[in-house]
C-alpha cells in the first residue's frame, strides 16, 4: 500500500482542515472507507476532503466532527474556509487568471463569473451559500465584480466561453433576472475579446460532462487548466494533463454551435424569459 500523500497545513485553510480530519481519523483507528461507511458517502470524497481539494457540506462536516469527537474544531474550521471571500483553492487560480492573455472556458451550469451581473451573481451565491448573512454574500459578489476589471483593461485578454444550452434555459434569480444576464452576455460577446459559442442538448454526450473547464494561457510561461464544481476547484499545472484537458476543449469546439447562431439562440432565450415574465406589481 502506497504511503499517504504528504501535506502541508500551511498551503491553505482546507490543506489544514484536511491534516486535521486526517490525524483524528486515523486517531479513531478508521480507514477512509470506513469513515465513508459511517456518514455515509463515498471514500473517495475522503480522500478530497484530506487533500484540500473539497470542503464537505456543512451536514457531512458536522457529522465527521461528532463521529471523530473532534470537540467542534472541524466546525470551527469549516467556518472559517467557508467565510473566506476566495477560498484558498481559488487563489492560485485568480493569480493566473489575473495575468492570462487568453481564456478558454466551458461552463455546464452557470454563466462565468468574469461574465455575471450582480443580480445573477447574488442569486447563485445565496443559493450555494444559505447559511452566509447578506453582508457575507454582499462581499462575495464585490469580489466576484472586481475581477471583471480583467476585461476592462485597456488590452483584454481573449475570453472564449463555451455554454452548455443549461446555463441560458435555467432561470437563475427569476426571469427578470436572467434576461437581464443573457442580454449582458449578448452586450459583451459584441466586443471582439469575447466569442460565445452554445453547446446544445441535442448534442449529447461530450468530454467534460463532469464540470466545468477553464484553459488559461499566460503568455508567457506554460497554459494551466482549472476544474470546477459547484464547492471546490482544482488547479492542473502537469503539461501532459493540460494537454489532455486542451484536446478535450477542441473536441467541444467542434460540437459547439458558431458564434452567430449561438447568440440568435441566446436571445431567442431572453425573449422567451421576457414573454413569460409575469408583470410587475403597480
Amino acid at each position: 500500500m502506497p504511503a499517504p500523500k504528504e501535506l502541508d497545513p500551511s498551503a491553505s485553510l482546507p490543506a489544514l482542515y484536511g491534516v486535521k480530519l486526517r490525524k483524528l481519523r486515523v486517531r479513531a483507528g478508521l480507514t477512509q472507507r470506513g469513515l465513508g461507511d459511517l456518514i455515509p458517502i463515498a471514500h473517495s470524497r475522503i480522500a478530497q476532503f484530506e487533500l484540500g481539494k473539497e470542503t464537505p457540506p456543512e451536514d457531512v462536516n458536522t457529522k465527521l466532527d461528532a463521529l471523530l469527537e473532534a470537540d467542534g474544531d472541524l466546525i470551527d474550521l469549516w467556518g472559517h474556509i467557508r467565510r473566506t471571500p476566495i477560498p484558498d483553492w481559488a487563489r492560485k487560480f485568480v493569480e493566473y487568471e489575473a495575468r492570462a492573455v487568453k481564456m478558454l472556458k466551458y461552463m455546464a451550469h452557470a454563466v462565468p463569473g468574469l461574465l455575471q451581473t450582480e443580480p445573477y451573481a447574488g442569486a447563485l451565491l445565496r443559493i450555494s451559500r444559505p447559511r452566509d448573512t447578506d453582508a457575507e454574500i454582499e462581499e462575495l459578489v464585490a469580489t466576484r465584480l472586481e475581477r471583471q476589471a480583467i476585461l476592462r483593461r485597456g488590452t483584454p485578454p481573449l475570453l472564449w466561453c463555451i455554454l452548455d444550452e443549461a446555463v441560458i434555459r435555467r432561470p437563475v434569480g427569476g426571469r427578470a433576472v436572467m434576461r437581464e444576464q443573457l442580454a449582458h452576455v449578448l452586450s459583451l460577446a459584441r466586443t471582439p475579446h469575447v466569442v460565445v459559442q452554445l453547446l446544445p442538448f441535442a448534442q449529447g454526450e461530450h468530454p467534460v460532462m463532469g464540470g466545468s473547464l477553464t484553459l488559461l494561457g499566460p503568455g508567457r510561461g506554460a497554459d494551466v487548466a482549472y476544474i470546477e464544481s459547484s464547492h471546490s476547484g482544482e488547479l492542473v499545472e502537469a503539461p501532459e494533463e493540460v494537454a489532455a484537458y486542451a484536446l478535450a476543449y477542441d473536441l467541444l469546439q467542434a460540437k459547439a454551435l458558431p458564434p452567430d447562431e449561438s447568440l440568435a439562440l441566446i436571445r431567442s432565450a431572453m425573449e422567451e424569459f421576457s414573454r413569460c415574465a409575469p408583470q410587475e406589481p403597480t
